[in-house]
C-alpha cells in the first residue's frame, strides 16, 4: 500500500470514497478493518463455514460494485453488514421458513443457559456453542439474523435494526419469537448442567458471572479469513 499509515487513519466514509473515486487500495483496507465482524455474522446466521464464505464473499463483491450507491445516511459498516446480513438470507431462505406466534419474552439469548455458562473449559464452550449453532439453525432466517445481531454480537437493537433495514418493533418482536422457539431446545444444557454446578456452591442458587455472554466461537470455529486476499472480489490489494 501506498501510505499505509495514511489509509489506516482514514475515515470508512473517506475509504469508501476514495474507492468510489479509483484508488485501487481503499476497499482492501475497509475489508481489513470489518472482516472479523461480518465473517462472524455469517457463520452465526448460517451455521456452515463454507456457506458464511460465500455470503461474506458474496457481500463483498455487492459491496465493492454498489459503493457509488452509498450516501452517507448511515455508518459505513452498517451498510457493509446490512449487505453481508442480506447475502446470507438469501442463502438460509432456501429452508422453508415456520410460522410461529408472538411472544412476550424479552429474556436475552445467553440467559437461556446460565447455569452452564459458569464452564469455563475450552471445550466445554465449543460443545456449547455448536450446540447453539445448532439450534440457531431451526430458525427462520430473519429470526437467526436478529438474535445472532442483538444477542451474539451486542449490537443495541436500533443499531440492528438499521443494519436489517426493519422498524425496532419488528427486531424486537423478532428476538422474542426466536428466543422463545429456542427455549426447548436449549433446556436440556440447563436440566443437565445446573444441578451438577450448584451442588458444588454452597446455598446453591444462580452460579452464572454477572454480565456474562453467550460465548463467541472459539479457535478455528469463529475465524474468518486470516488474509484480505482469502476474500474474493475485496478491491484493492485484497
Amino acid at each position: 500500500m501506498a501510505d499505509e499509515a495514511a489509509y489506516r487513519e482514514a475515515s470508512d466514509q473517506d475509504l469508501l470514497a476514495r474507492h468510489v473515486e479509483g484508488d485501487p487500495d481503499a476497499f482492501g483496507e475497509l475489508v481489513r478493518r470489518h472482516r472479523d465482524r461480518l465473517w462472524a455474522v455469517a457463520l452465526r446466521t448460517l451455521g456452515d463455514r463454507e456457506e458464511a464464505a460465500d455470503a461474506v464473499q458474496d457481500a463483498l463483491v455487492s459491496a465493492y460494485r454498489a459503493a457509488h450507491t452509498f450516501r452517507g445516511q448511515s455508518a459505513v459498516t452498517t451498510w457493509l453488514h446490512r449487505i453481508t446480513v442480506n447475502a446470507c438470507l438469501d442463502r438460509a431462505r432456501k429452508a422453508a421458513s415456520r410460522k410461529t406466534s408472538p411472544v412476550d419474552d424479552t429474556e436475552r439469548l445467553e440467559q437461556l443457559l446460565e447455569p452452564h455458562e459458569s464452564a469455563s473449559a475450552p471445550a466445554e464452550r465449543n460443545d456449547l456453542h455448536r450446540e447453539l449453532l445448532k439450534a440457531l439453525s431451526t430458525l427462520p432466517p430473519d429470526q437467526r439474523a436478529a438474535l445472532v445481531l442483538v444477542d451474539m454480537q451486542g449490537y443495541p437493537v436500533a443499531e440492528a435494526a438499521r443494519i436489517l433495514d426493519v422498524p425496532i418493533g419488528t427486531v424486537k418482536s423478532r428476538c422474542a419469537r426466536g428466543r422463545a422457539r429456542l427455549l426447548p431446545l436449549l433446556t436440556h444444557l440447563r436440566t443437565e448442567n445446573g444441578s451438577g454446578e450448584d451442588s458444588k456452591k454452597a446455598g446453591g442458587g444462580r452460579n452464572r458471572t454477572q454480565g456474562t455472554s453467550v460465548p463467541p466461537a472459539a479457535g478455528p470455529h469463529d475465524a474468518g479469513p486470516s488474509d484480505p486476499a482469502a476474500v474474493k472480489g475485496g478491491g484493492g490489494r485484497a
